[in-house]
């Protein structure tokens, strides 16, 4: 066991009163690139636990655009170790949201995928192996592309196809370790494609203002999230 391990589960035994610590590591989807309004959910949720009279958990939002499961893999332990400045103890709850990079294709829509599935599912399984050790770990899934939209900056194209099987390969690797994934895929495209795309970027790809109020919804009432986090 490593050091870093071993001083998350000293902190984890240890009974105090100290504001909850979470870090949100990932792609876009936790940067909250497209919202021009509140930032993003991550930032919305942090907003709204900032109030002096009734703190909630402390948020640090790790997400950086273009991300895929490797370079998410490759900062996961130095993110996590450099944010314990409360008594030097480090963070209650990890968040993780990655994948929607990974399954984009090169050039063209039958392109090269950008990790192939092989190297995503072994890159996946150390990410949540190592996150697991470190603290509770929580999963937020990818929302639908808007695939008419295509190509992303004129040589990335992403497809429904491709985020059912990348986001199937998540979900399992989740369930194997008993992490809480929460699927955005399947709970948006569930409204519909013209619900979804309303919710869109004009890039087909980020959410937009109305698609982070409505992941800061989804979110808000993701259950085994809040009751981590009360």
């Amino acid at each position: 066991m490593t050091a870093l391990i071993a001083r998350s589960v000293a902190s984890a035994q240890c009974q105090t009163t100290h504001p909850k610590k979470v870090v949100m590591v990932g792609d876009s989807l936790i940067y909250g690139y497209g919202d021009t309004e509140g930032g993003g959910w991550v930032e919305r949720l942090r907003r709204q636990w900032m109030d002096p009279a009734e703190p909630g958990p402390i948020i640090y939002n790790l997400g950086v655009r273009g991300d895929g499961v490797q370079q998410v893999s490759a900062r996961l332990e130095q993110e996590f170790s450099l944010r314990g400045e409360l008594r030097r103890r480090v963070p209650d709850i990890l968040v993780l949201s990655v994948g929607l990079n990974d399954c984009a294709r090169l050039g063209r829509s039958t392109g090269r995928p950008m990790t192939d599935e092989a190297t995503f599912i072994r890159e996946l399984d150390g990410l949540l192996d190592r996150a697991t050790q470190l603290c509770p770990t929580f999963f937020v899934g990818m929302v639908p592309v808007n695939e008419s939209l295509m190509p992303y900056a004129d040589v990335l194209h992403f497809s429904n196809a491709d985020q059912v099987r990348y986001s199937q390969i998540i979900r399992h690797a989740c369930a194997e370790r008993s992490i809480d994934y929460l699927d955005l895929y399947q709970r948006w495209l569930s409204q519909g494609a013209a619900w979804c795309h309303e919710r869109l970027c004009g890039d087909g790809l980020h959410p937009n203002v109305l698609g982070y109020r409505t992941l800061m919804a989804d979110v808000s009432s993701w259950e085994p999230l809040m009751r981590a986090l009360s």
